[in-house]
Protein backbone atom coordinates (compact mmCIF):
# COMPACT_ATOMS: atom_id res chain seq x y z
CA UNK A 1 0.00 0.00 0.00
CA UNK A 2 1.08 3.54 -0.62
CA UNK A 3 2.42 5.19 2.55
CA UNK A 4 0.21 7.92 3.88
CA UNK A 5 1.29 11.46 3.21
CA UNK A 6 3.66 12.41 6.01
CA UNK A 7 1.62 14.68 8.24
CA UNK A 8 2.97 17.72 10.01
CA UNK A 9 1.55 17.89 13.50
CA UNK A 10 -0.54 20.82 14.58
CA UNK A 11 1.78 21.47 17.50
CA UNK A 12 5.37 22.17 16.48
CA UNK A 13 8.36 23.36 18.45
CA UNK A 14 11.02 25.74 17.23
CA UNK A 15 14.15 26.88 19.01
CA UNK A 16 17.73 27.95 18.48
CA UNK A 17 20.40 25.37 19.23
CA UNK A 18 23.68 27.07 20.01
CA UNK A 19 26.03 24.14 19.50
CA UNK A 20 26.92 22.70 16.13
CA UNK A 21 25.78 19.12 15.58
CA UNK A 22 27.42 16.38 13.52
CA UNK A 23 25.95 15.68 10.10
CA UNK A 24 23.88 12.54 9.72
CA UNK A 25 25.32 9.64 7.76
CA UNK A 26 24.31 9.72 4.09
CA UNK A 27 24.02 7.16 1.34
CA UNK A 28 25.72 7.24 -2.05
CA UNK A 29 25.50 10.65 -3.76
CA UNK A 30 23.43 11.45 -6.80
CA UNK A 31 24.97 12.25 -10.17
CA UNK A 32 26.44 15.70 -9.61
CA UNK A 33 24.12 17.43 -12.07
CA UNK A 34 21.17 16.41 -9.97
CA UNK A 35 22.49 18.39 -7.02
CA UNK A 36 22.06 21.71 -8.80
CA UNK A 37 18.92 23.53 -9.80
CA UNK A 38 18.38 23.83 -13.53
CA UNK A 39 18.53 27.41 -14.79
CA UNK A 40 17.06 27.34 -18.29
CA UNK A 41 17.38 30.72 -19.98
CA UNK A 42 17.25 29.50 -23.59
CA UNK A 43 14.55 27.15 -24.87
CA UNK A 44 16.02 24.95 -27.61
CA UNK A 45 13.76 23.73 -30.39
CA UNK A 46 15.21 21.10 -32.73
CA UNK A 47 13.22 21.13 -35.99
CA UNK A 48 13.02 18.41 -38.63
CA UNK A 49 11.80 19.60 -42.05
CA UNK A 50 10.67 17.13 -44.70
CA UNK A 51 8.88 17.25 -48.03
CA UNK A 52 5.69 15.33 -48.69
CA UNK A 53 7.69 12.19 -49.49
CA UNK A 54 9.51 12.31 -46.17
CA UNK A 55 12.85 13.50 -47.56
CA UNK A 56 14.87 15.93 -45.43
CA UNK A 57 14.94 19.51 -46.65
CA UNK A 58 18.27 21.27 -46.22
CA UNK A 59 19.66 24.73 -46.86
CA UNK A 60 16.97 26.75 -45.06
CA UNK A 61 17.84 29.81 -43.01
CA UNK A 62 16.43 31.48 -39.91
CA UNK A 63 14.32 33.82 -42.03
CA UNK A 64 12.47 30.80 -43.43
CA UNK A 65 11.08 29.93 -40.00
CA UNK A 66 8.36 31.50 -37.91
CA UNK A 67 8.40 30.65 -34.20
CA UNK A 68 5.16 31.16 -32.28
CA UNK A 69 4.70 30.87 -28.53
CA UNK A 70 1.11 30.79 -27.27
CA UNK A 71 0.06 32.00 -30.70
CA UNK A 72 2.36 35.05 -30.67
CA UNK A 73 5.34 35.38 -33.00
CA UNK A 74 8.69 35.57 -31.18
CA UNK A 75 12.15 36.21 -32.66
CA UNK A 76 14.52 33.33 -33.34
CA UNK A 77 17.54 34.43 -31.33
CA UNK A 78 19.78 31.43 -32.02
CA UNK A 79 19.95 29.37 -35.18
CA UNK A 80 22.14 26.58 -36.53
CA UNK A 81 21.60 24.05 -39.29
CA UNK A 82 23.01 20.62 -38.51
CA UNK A 83 23.65 18.72 -41.73
CA UNK A 84 24.88 15.12 -41.52
CA UNK A 85 25.98 15.79 -37.97
CA UNK A 86 28.00 18.92 -38.86
CA UNK A 87 27.16 22.46 -37.74
CA UNK A 88 26.77 24.57 -40.90
CA UNK A 89 27.41 28.34 -40.91
CA UNK A 90 24.62 30.65 -42.02
CA UNK A 91 25.01 32.32 -45.41
CA UNK A 92 23.15 35.46 -44.28
CA UNK A 93 25.01 38.32 -42.68
CA UNK A 94 22.06 39.23 -40.45
CA UNK A 95 21.50 35.69 -39.17
CA UNK A 96 20.92 35.09 -35.45
CA UNK A 97 23.72 33.87 -33.25
CA UNK A 98 24.90 30.29 -33.53
CA UNK A 99 23.46 28.00 -30.86
CA UNK A 100 25.66 28.06 -27.79
CA UNK A 101 28.33 25.31 -27.57
CA UNK A 102 28.19 24.65 -31.35
CA UNK A 103 31.09 25.58 -33.62
CA UNK A 104 30.48 26.14 -37.32
CA UNK A 105 32.01 23.41 -39.43
CA UNK A 106 32.53 21.09 -36.44
CA UNK A 107 30.71 17.86 -35.58
CA UNK A 108 27.75 18.16 -33.20
CA UNK A 109 27.90 15.38 -30.59
CA UNK A 110 24.73 13.50 -29.76
CA UNK A 111 24.13 12.13 -26.27
CA UNK A 112 21.93 9.03 -25.98
CA UNK A 113 20.48 8.44 -22.52
CA UNK A 114 19.06 4.90 -22.39
CA UNK A 115 16.46 4.29 -19.65
CA UNK A 116 15.50 0.65 -19.06
CA UNK A 117 12.22 0.22 -17.20
CA UNK A 118 12.74 -3.19 -15.58
CA UNK A 119 9.60 -2.69 -13.50
CA UNK A 120 7.39 -3.23 -16.57
CA UNK A 121 9.76 -5.13 -18.86
CA UNK A 122 9.45 -8.81 -19.72
CA UNK A 123 12.93 -10.38 -19.84
CA UNK A 124 12.57 -11.94 -23.28
CA UNK A 125 11.48 -8.69 -24.92
CA UNK A 126 13.92 -6.54 -22.98
CA UNK A 127 16.92 -8.73 -23.77
CA UNK A 128 16.06 -8.81 -27.47
CA UNK A 129 16.03 -5.01 -27.66
CA UNK A 130 19.21 -4.69 -25.57
CA UNK A 131 21.00 -7.13 -27.87
CA UNK A 132 19.97 -5.04 -30.88
CA UNK A 133 21.15 -1.87 -29.16
CA UNK A 134 24.54 -3.50 -28.69
CA UNK A 135 24.67 -4.44 -32.37
CA UNK A 136 23.80 -0.88 -33.39
CA UNK A 137 26.53 0.81 -31.34
CA UNK A 138 28.46 0.83 -34.60
CA UNK A 139 25.87 3.24 -36.04
CA UNK A 140 27.06 5.97 -33.66
CA UNK A 141 29.79 8.42 -34.56
CA UNK A 142 33.13 8.63 -32.77
CA UNK A 143 32.15 11.70 -30.71
CA UNK A 144 28.67 10.47 -29.73
CA UNK A 145 28.17 9.31 -26.14
CA UNK A 146 25.78 6.98 -24.34
CA UNK A 147 24.70 6.67 -20.70
CA UNK A 148 22.76 3.64 -19.48
CA UNK A 149 20.46 3.42 -16.43
CA UNK A 150 17.93 0.87 -15.15
CA UNK A 151 14.91 1.23 -12.88
CA UNK A 152 13.77 -1.80 -10.84
CA UNK A 153 10.62 -0.30 -9.36
CA UNK A 154 12.39 1.21 -6.37
CA UNK A 155 15.79 2.60 -7.36
CA UNK A 156 17.55 3.93 -10.43
CA UNK A 157 20.93 2.30 -11.06
CA UNK A 158 23.57 3.79 -13.32
CA UNK A 159 25.06 1.02 -15.44
CA UNK A 160 27.25 3.33 -17.53
CA UNK A 161 28.03 7.04 -17.16
CA UNK A 162 28.44 9.16 -20.29
CA UNK A 163 31.00 7.37 -22.42
CA UNK A 164 32.02 6.90 -26.04
CA UNK A 165 33.76 3.60 -25.25
CA UNK A 166 32.07 0.78 -27.12
CA UNK A 167 33.68 -1.77 -24.80
CA UNK A 168 32.26 -0.07 -21.70
CA UNK A 169 28.81 0.10 -23.29
CA UNK A 170 28.85 -3.54 -24.39
CA UNK A 171 29.75 -4.58 -20.84
CA UNK A 172 26.95 -2.38 -19.44
CA UNK A 173 24.39 -3.83 -21.87
CA UNK A 174 25.45 -7.35 -20.94
CA UNK A 175 25.05 -6.43 -17.26
CA UNK A 176 21.59 -5.05 -18.04
CA UNK A 177 20.55 -8.40 -19.55
CA UNK A 178 21.64 -10.20 -16.38
CA UNK A 179 19.37 -8.08 -14.17
CA UNK A 180 15.85 -9.07 -13.15
CA UNK A 181 12.82 -7.99 -15.17
CA UNK A 182 9.53 -7.66 -13.30
CA UNK A 183 7.08 -7.19 -16.16
CA UNK A 184 5.31 -10.52 -15.66
CA UNK A 185 4.15 -9.23 -12.27
CA UNK A 186 2.64 -6.17 -13.97
CA UNK A 187 0.91 -8.23 -16.68
CA UNK A 188 -1.18 -10.20 -14.20
CA UNK A 189 -2.52 -6.89 -12.89
CA UNK A 190 -3.90 -5.71 -16.23
CA UNK A 191 -7.22 -7.59 -16.10
CA UNK A 192 -9.93 -5.54 -14.32
CA UNK A 193 -10.91 -6.66 -10.86
CA UNK A 194 -14.00 -8.83 -10.75
CA UNK A 195 -16.42 -9.99 -8.07
CA UNK A 196 -17.87 -13.46 -7.69
CA UNK A 197 -20.54 -13.59 -10.46
CA UNK A 198 -22.90 -15.73 -8.38
CA UNK A 199 -23.95 -12.57 -6.58
CA UNK A 200 -25.75 -11.45 -9.72
CA UNK A 201 -27.97 -14.51 -9.69
CA UNK A 202 -29.68 -13.53 -6.46
CA UNK A 203 -33.13 -11.97 -6.73
CA UNK A 204 -32.67 -9.13 -4.25
CA UNK A 205 -32.16 -5.83 -6.05
CA UNK A 206 -30.39 -4.57 -2.96
CA UNK A 207 -27.80 -7.31 -3.32
CA UNK A 208 -27.47 -6.59 -7.02
CA UNK A 209 -26.85 -2.92 -6.26
CA UNK A 210 -24.36 -3.92 -3.56
CA UNK A 211 -22.53 -6.13 -6.01
CA UNK A 212 -22.33 -3.26 -8.46
CA UNK A 213 -21.00 -0.94 -5.79
CA UNK A 214 -18.38 -3.48 -4.70
CA UNK A 215 -17.34 -4.08 -8.29
CA UNK A 216 -16.95 -0.36 -8.89
CA UNK A 217 -14.98 0.08 -5.70
CA UNK A 218 -12.65 -2.82 -6.49
CA UNK A 219 -12.18 -1.60 -10.03
CA UNK A 220 -11.35 1.87 -8.74
CA UNK A 221 -8.80 0.49 -6.29
CA UNK A 222 -7.30 -1.67 -9.03
CA UNK A 223 -7.03 1.18 -11.50
CA UNK A 224 -5.58 3.54 -8.93
CA UNK A 225 -2.88 0.99 -8.12
CA UNK A 226 -2.13 0.43 -11.82
CA UNK A 227 -1.89 4.17 -12.39
CA UNK A 228 0.46 4.55 -9.42
CA UNK A 229 2.72 1.81 -10.79
CA UNK A 230 3.01 3.56 -14.14
CA UNK A 231 3.56 6.93 -12.52
CA UNK A 232 6.34 5.42 -10.42
CA UNK A 233 8.24 4.48 -13.59
CA UNK A 234 7.47 7.84 -15.21
CA UNK A 235 8.83 9.65 -12.15
CA UNK A 236 11.99 7.54 -12.33
CA UNK A 237 12.47 8.41 -16.00
CA UNK A 238 11.85 12.10 -15.24
CA UNK A 239 14.36 12.12 -12.39
CA UNK A 240 16.88 10.32 -14.59
CA UNK A 241 16.50 12.84 -17.39
CA UNK A 242 17.02 15.75 -15.00
CA UNK A 243 20.07 14.05 -13.51
CA UNK A 244 21.73 13.96 -16.92
CA UNK A 245 20.48 17.37 -17.97
CA UNK A 246 23.53 19.20 -19.21
CA UNK A 247 25.82 17.32 -21.63
CA UNK A 248 27.03 19.44 -24.58
CA UNK A 249 25.38 18.79 -27.93
CA UNK A 250 22.11 17.14 -28.93
CA UNK A 251 20.26 15.20 -26.19
CA UNK A 252 18.21 12.08 -26.89
CA UNK A 253 16.48 9.73 -24.44
CA UNK A 254 15.50 6.19 -25.39
CA UNK A 255 12.84 4.92 -22.96
CA UNK A 256 12.65 1.11 -23.06
CA UNK A 257 9.37 0.00 -21.53
CA UNK A 258 6.29 -2.16 -21.76
CA UNK A 259 2.84 -1.43 -20.38
CA UNK A 260 3.03 2.37 -20.38
CA UNK A 261 -0.56 2.79 -21.40
CA UNK A 262 -3.51 4.34 -19.58
CA UNK A 263 -5.47 1.98 -17.29
CA UNK A 264 -8.78 0.92 -18.81
CA UNK A 265 -11.93 2.31 -17.28
CA UNK A 266 -15.65 2.08 -17.88
CA UNK A 267 -17.20 5.54 -17.84
CA UNK A 268 -20.49 4.02 -16.61
CA UNK A 269 -18.93 2.41 -13.55
CA UNK A 270 -16.95 4.93 -11.60
CA UNK A 271 -17.73 7.70 -9.18
CA UNK A 272 -16.14 10.98 -10.42
CA UNK A 273 -16.28 12.35 -6.88
CA UNK A 274 -14.05 9.54 -5.62
CA UNK A 275 -11.84 9.02 -8.64
CA UNK A 276 -11.23 10.84 -11.90
CA UNK A 277 -10.16 8.66 -14.84
CA UNK A 278 -6.54 9.18 -15.85
CA UNK A 279 -5.43 10.76 -19.10
CA UNK A 280 -2.24 10.46 -21.10
CA UNK A 281 -1.21 14.00 -20.19
CA UNK A 282 -1.84 13.53 -16.48
CA UNK A 283 0.37 10.44 -16.34
CA UNK A 284 3.12 11.24 -18.85
CA UNK A 285 3.08 15.05 -18.84
CA UNK A 286 5.84 15.36 -16.18
CA UNK A 287 8.31 13.45 -18.36
CA UNK A 288 7.38 15.49 -21.45
CA UNK A 289 7.68 18.80 -19.62
CA UNK A 290 11.05 17.89 -18.11
CA UNK A 291 12.36 16.76 -21.51
CA UNK A 292 11.23 19.95 -23.22
CA UNK A 293 12.62 22.09 -20.41
CA UNK A 294 16.17 20.72 -20.58
CA UNK A 295 16.20 20.03 -24.33
CA UNK A 296 15.79 16.26 -24.62
CA UNK A 297 14.02 14.52 -27.50
CA UNK A 298 12.21 11.31 -26.49
CA UNK A 299 12.31 8.10 -28.52
CA UNK A 300 10.14 5.67 -26.51
CA UNK A 301 10.75 2.01 -27.37
CA UNK A 302 7.89 -0.51 -27.27
CA UNK A 303 9.64 -3.61 -25.91
CA UNK A 304 6.98 -6.20 -26.95
CA UNK A 305 7.19 -4.99 -30.54
CA UNK A 306 5.14 -5.97 -33.57
CA UNK A 307 1.49 -7.02 -33.27
CA UNK A 308 0.26 -7.87 -36.80
CA UNK A 309 -3.37 -7.81 -35.67
CA UNK A 310 -3.11 -4.22 -34.58
CA UNK A 311 -0.70 -2.23 -36.74
CA UNK A 312 -1.91 -0.61 -39.94
CA UNK A 313 1.48 0.58 -41.16
CA UNK A 314 1.79 0.47 -44.95
CA UNK A 315 3.66 -2.55 -46.24
CA UNK A 316 7.38 -1.95 -46.59
CA UNK A 317 7.34 1.34 -44.68
CA UNK A 318 10.60 2.48 -43.11
CA UNK A 319 9.21 5.40 -41.12
CA UNK A 320 8.16 4.84 -37.50
CA UNK A 321 5.82 7.83 -37.71
CA UNK A 322 3.86 6.05 -40.45
CA UNK A 323 2.62 3.35 -38.06
CA UNK A 324 -0.75 3.58 -36.40
CA UNK A 325 -0.95 6.69 -34.24
CA UNK A 326 -4.04 6.82 -32.03
CA UNK A 327 -5.58 10.05 -30.86
CA UNK A 328 -3.78 11.36 -27.73
CA UNK A 329 -7.14 12.01 -26.06
CA UNK A 330 -8.58 8.80 -24.70
CA UNK A 331 -11.66 10.55 -23.38
CA UNK A 332 -12.83 11.52 -26.88
CA UNK A 333 -12.96 7.94 -28.16
CA UNK A 334 -16.70 7.07 -28.09
CA UNK A 335 -16.48 3.25 -28.06
CA UNK A 336 -13.29 2.86 -26.05
CA UNK A 337 -14.91 0.93 -23.21
CA UNK A 338 -16.13 -1.72 -25.67
CA UNK A 339 -12.65 -2.63 -26.93
CA UNK A 340 -11.36 -6.08 -25.95
CA UNK A 341 -8.77 -5.95 -23.16
CA UNK A 342 -5.83 -6.95 -25.37
CA UNK A 343 -6.76 -4.48 -28.10
CA UNK A 344 -7.29 -1.67 -25.59
CA UNK A 345 -3.92 -2.41 -23.98
CA UNK A 346 -2.11 -2.21 -27.33
CA UNK A 347 -4.06 0.86 -28.40
CA UNK A 348 -3.37 2.61 -25.11
CA UNK A 349 0.34 1.82 -25.05
CA UNK A 350 0.97 3.00 -28.60
CA UNK A 351 -1.02 6.17 -27.90
CA UNK A 352 1.08 6.88 -24.81
CA UNK A 353 4.42 6.29 -26.52
CA UNK A 354 3.24 8.36 -29.46
CA UNK A 355 2.40 11.21 -27.09
CA UNK A 356 5.88 11.15 -25.52
CA UNK A 357 7.56 11.28 -28.92
CA UNK A 358 5.23 13.75 -30.60
CA UNK A 359 5.35 16.33 -27.80
CA UNK A 360 9.17 16.36 -27.72
CA UNK A 361 9.85 16.13 -31.46
CA UNK A 362 10.93 12.48 -31.49
CA UNK A 363 9.55 9.26 -33.00
CA UNK A 364 7.87 6.30 -31.28
CA UNK A 365 9.83 3.08 -31.78
CA UNK A 366 6.81 0.78 -31.86
CA UNK A 367 6.16 -2.58 -33.52
CA UNK A 368 9.11 -3.74 -35.66
CA UNK A 369 11.04 -0.50 -35.03
CA UNK A 370 12.00 -1.74 -31.55
CA UNK A 371 14.76 -3.75 -33.30
CA UNK A 372 16.33 -0.66 -34.86
CA UNK A 373 15.58 1.91 -32.16
CA UNK A 374 19.14 3.17 -31.67
CA UNK A 375 19.92 3.14 -35.38
CA UNK A 376 16.70 5.03 -36.20
CA UNK A 377 17.27 7.59 -33.44
CA UNK A 378 20.82 8.13 -34.67
CA UNK A 379 19.67 8.58 -38.28
CA UNK A 380 16.83 10.89 -37.22
CA UNK A 381 19.18 13.23 -35.32
CA UNK A 382 21.79 13.64 -38.05
CA UNK A 383 20.14 16.52 -39.94
CA UNK A 384 17.88 19.17 -38.42
CA UNK A 385 17.60 22.87 -37.60
CA UNK A 386 18.39 24.07 -34.10
CA UNK A 387 16.41 27.16 -33.04
CA UNK A 388 16.63 28.92 -29.71
CA UNK A 389 14.88 31.78 -27.95
CA UNK A 390 14.94 33.38 -24.51
CA UNK A 391 11.42 33.54 -23.07
CA UNK A 392 10.40 35.80 -20.20
CA UNK A 393 10.57 33.88 -16.94
CA UNK A 394 7.74 34.24 -14.45
CA UNK A 395 8.51 30.93 -12.70
CA UNK A 396 4.82 30.23 -12.23
CA UNK A 397 4.53 26.63 -13.57
CA UNK A 398 2.69 27.83 -16.68
CA UNK A 399 2.82 25.58 -19.75
CA UNK A 400 3.45 27.47 -23.00
CA UNK A 401 2.69 26.14 -26.48
CA UNK A 402 5.40 26.19 -29.16
CA UNK A 403 4.67 26.05 -32.86
CA UNK A 404 7.22 26.23 -35.67
CA UNK A 405 6.08 26.90 -39.21
CA UNK A 406 7.75 27.75 -42.50
CA UNK A 407 7.09 31.05 -44.22
CA UNK A 408 5.41 30.57 -47.59
CA UNK A 409 6.18 26.83 -47.78
CA UNK A 410 2.93 24.92 -47.14
CA UNK A 411 4.35 21.96 -49.07
CA UNK A 412 6.89 21.21 -46.32
CA UNK A 413 6.28 19.43 -43.03
CA UNK A 414 7.74 20.39 -39.67
CA UNK A 415 8.37 18.27 -36.57
CA UNK A 416 9.58 19.77 -33.28
CA UNK A 417 8.88 19.92 -29.56
CA UNK A 418 5.52 21.50 -28.80
CA UNK A 419 5.77 23.23 -25.43
CA UNK A 420 7.93 24.38 -22.55
CA UNK A 421 7.13 24.72 -18.85
CA UNK A 422 8.00 27.92 -16.99
CA UNK A 423 9.09 25.94 -13.96
CA UNK A 424 8.90 27.50 -10.52
CA UNK A 425 11.74 27.03 -8.05
CA UNK A 426 9.34 25.44 -5.58
CA UNK A 427 8.25 22.79 -8.07
CA UNK A 428 11.83 22.21 -9.15
CA UNK A 429 12.97 21.57 -5.58
CA UNK A 430 10.06 19.15 -5.05
CA UNK A 431 11.07 17.25 -8.19
CA UNK A 432 14.64 17.04 -6.93
CA UNK A 433 13.51 15.66 -3.57
CA UNK A 434 11.21 13.11 -5.22
CA UNK A 435 13.96 12.07 -7.58
CA UNK A 436 16.47 11.65 -4.79
CA UNK A 437 14.33 8.86 -3.33
CA UNK A 438 14.91 6.86 -6.50
CA UNK A 439 18.63 7.55 -6.85
CA UNK A 440 19.49 6.56 -3.29
CA UNK A 441 20.99 9.90 -2.32
CA UNK A 442 19.86 13.39 -1.43
CA UNK A 443 19.55 16.71 -3.23
CA UNK A 444 21.71 19.70 -2.32
CA UNK A 445 24.04 20.02 0.66
CA UNK A 446 23.98 17.13 3.10
CA UNK A 447 24.16 19.34 6.19
CA UNK A 448 20.77 18.76 7.79
CA UNK A 449 20.57 16.58 10.87
CA UNK A 450 17.36 14.64 11.48
CA UNK A 451 16.50 12.77 14.67
CA UNK A 452 13.59 10.35 15.05
CA UNK A 453 11.86 9.52 18.32
CA UNK A 454 10.34 6.22 19.40
CA UNK A 455 7.35 5.28 17.21
CA UNK A 456 3.96 5.47 18.89
CA UNK A 457 0.89 3.39 17.96
CA UNK A 458 -1.50 5.12 15.59
CA UNK A 459 -4.87 4.23 14.14
CA UNK A 460 -5.17 0.89 12.43
CA UNK A 461 -1.78 -0.38 11.32
CA UNK A 462 -0.21 3.09 11.42
CA UNK A 463 2.56 4.42 13.62
CA UNK A 464 3.35 8.00 14.58
CA UNK A 465 7.06 8.86 14.45
CA UNK A 466 8.32 12.09 16.12
CA UNK A 467 10.91 13.87 13.96
CA UNK A 468 13.25 16.75 14.78
CA UNK A 469 15.07 18.64 12.00
CA UNK A 470 18.18 20.69 12.82
CA UNK A 471 18.81 23.48 10.29
CA UNK A 472 22.38 24.89 10.28
CA UNK A 473 22.11 28.67 10.12
CA UNK A 474 25.55 28.85 8.52
CA UNK A 475 24.01 27.47 5.32
CA UNK A 476 20.97 29.73 4.97
CA UNK A 477 20.55 33.48 4.67
CA UNK A 478 18.88 35.54 7.40
CA UNK A 479 17.99 39.13 6.54
CA UNK A 480 17.54 42.10 8.91
CA UNK A 481 13.81 42.87 9.11
CA UNK A 482 13.07 45.63 11.63
CA UNK A 483 14.34 44.43 14.98
CA UNK A 484 14.82 40.82 13.87
CA UNK A 485 16.96 38.67 11.59
CA UNK A 486 14.67 36.30 9.76
CA UNK A 487 13.83 34.15 6.76
CA UNK A 488 11.04 31.79 5.70
CA UNK A 489 12.37 28.49 4.42
CA UNK A 490 10.48 25.57 2.87
CA UNK A 491 10.52 22.12 4.45
CA UNK A 492 9.79 19.05 2.35
CA UNK A 493 9.45 15.49 3.57
CA UNK A 494 9.10 12.60 1.13
CA UNK A 495 8.78 8.92 1.96
CA UNK A 496 9.20 5.70 -0.01
CA UNK A 497 8.52 2.22 1.36
CA UNK A 498 10.27 -1.07 0.66
CA UNK A 499 7.83 -1.81 -2.18
CA UNK A 500 8.72 1.41 -3.97
CA UNK A 501 5.47 3.26 -3.20
CA UNK A 502 6.08 6.88 -2.27
CA UNK A 503 4.14 9.64 -0.59
CA UNK A 504 3.34 13.00 -2.01
CA UNK A 505 5.78 15.72 -0.98
CA UNK A 506 4.11 18.41 1.14
CA UNK A 507 5.68 21.84 1.53
CA UNK A 508 5.71 23.45 4.98
CA UNK A 509 6.87 27.05 5.48
CA UNK A 510 9.11 27.56 8.51
CA UNK A 511 9.75 31.08 9.80
CA UNK A 512 13.19 31.46 11.38
CA UNK A 513 13.59 34.59 13.44
CA UNK A 514 16.01 35.92 16.07
CA UNK A 515 16.93 39.23 17.70
CA UNK A 516 20.47 39.27 16.27
CA UNK A 517 22.54 37.93 13.41
CA UNK A 518 23.28 34.25 14.16
CA UNK A 519 26.69 33.24 15.43
CA UNK A 520 28.76 30.61 13.56
CA UNK A 521 27.66 27.08 14.39
CA UNK A 522 24.11 27.93 15.46
CA UNK A 523 21.18 25.73 14.45
CA UNK A 524 17.43 26.17 14.37
CA UNK A 525 15.37 23.11 15.17
CA UNK A 526 11.87 22.13 14.17
CA UNK A 527 9.75 19.22 15.39
CA UNK A 528 6.86 17.43 13.74
CA UNK A 529 5.37 13.95 13.38
CA UNK A 530 5.19 11.46 10.52
CA UNK A 531 2.25 9.07 10.15
CA UNK A 532 3.51 5.85 8.52
CA UNK A 533 2.53 2.23 8.05
CA UNK A 534 4.34 -0.46 10.02
CA UNK A 535 7.04 -1.28 7.48
CA UNK A 536 10.46 -0.05 6.42
CA UNK A 537 10.58 3.43 4.88
CA UNK A 538 13.26 5.63 3.41
CA UNK A 539 12.75 9.29 4.24
CA UNK A 540 14.26 12.33 2.51
CA UNK A 541 14.02 15.66 4.33
CA UNK A 542 14.94 18.84 2.47
CA UNK A 543 15.01 22.53 3.38
CA UNK A 544 14.97 25.12 0.60
CA UNK A 545 16.12 28.69 1.23
CA UNK A 546 14.29 30.86 -1.35
CA UNK A 547 16.62 33.81 -0.66
CA UNK A 548 19.89 32.09 -1.59
CA UNK A 549 18.46 29.14 -3.51
CA UNK A 550 20.32 26.73 -1.21
CA UNK A 551 18.93 23.23 -0.66
CA UNK A 552 19.87 21.33 2.49
CA UNK A 553 18.86 17.71 2.93
CA UNK A 554 19.27 14.45 4.78
CA UNK A 555 18.15 10.87 4.26
CA UNK A 556 17.31 8.17 6.79
CA UNK A 557 15.78 4.69 6.82
CA UNK A 558 13.22 3.75 9.48
CA UNK A 559 12.52 0.09 10.12
CA UNK A 560 9.24 -1.57 11.14
CA UNK A 561 10.13 -1.32 14.84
Amino acid sequence: MKPKLPGLSAATTLACLLAALPAAAQESPLPELFSDTIDVRVVNVEVVVTDRKGNRVQGLDAADFELRVDGESVPVEYFTEVDAGISRPSVRGDAPETVSSLVSGEPVPTNYLVFIDEYFAVRRDRDRVLARLEQDLGKLRAHDRVALVAFDGQNVTQLAAWTDSRDVLRAALREARERDALGIMRIVDIEPAVVEPALADRASQALVRSREGIRRAMSTLHLNEREREIQRSVLAATATLRSYADPPGRKVMLVLTDGWGVPAWNRDNFDPVVWRPPSIESIYGPLVHAANLVGYTLYPVDLPGFDPAFTNAPAGTSDPSATYRPSPSLGLEPNLSTLPTDLYSEWSQEASLGYLARETGGLPMINAFRDVALAEAAADTRSYYWLGFEPPRNEDDTLHDIKVQLVGRPDLRVRSRRSYLDLSKSTEVTMMVDGSLLFGGVAGKETLTVEFGAPQPGRGRKIVVPMKVFIPLDDITLLPMGDSWMNEVELRVSVINESGDRSETPVETIRISGPAEPEPGQHWWYTTELVLRRREHRIVVAVHDPVSGTILSASETIGPR
